[in-house]
């Protein structure tokens, strides 16, 4: 099992994760950054256009190893073709 931190920003905004979170199988990583994002959303709902925000994920050596956009509230509603 391994830790991974999931910092999300637009570039100028931080939110910062100190403590991380465990992950046994890595290719879980994007649906955690997805639910991390999603409730950040939801969290700070109607207070910020979140089209230039990503998660970015790193392991504890401070390595990137993922990086995803935020999908737009209701996104998750549209499959993609």
């Amino acid at each position: 099992m391994a830790r991974y931190r999931f910092h999300c920003t637009n570039g100028l905004e931080c939110v910062v994760d100190t403590v991380g979170k465990d992950i046994r199988l890595p290719h879980r990583l994007p649906a955690k950054a997805r639910g991390v994002a999603e409730a950040l959303m939801v969290t700070l709902d109607g207070q910020t256009d979140w089209a230039e925000w990503q998660v970015s994920v790193h392991d504890l050596k401070g390595r990137k190893v993922l990086a995803l956009p935020f999908r737009p509230p209701g996104d998750h509603l549209r499959q993609d073709i």
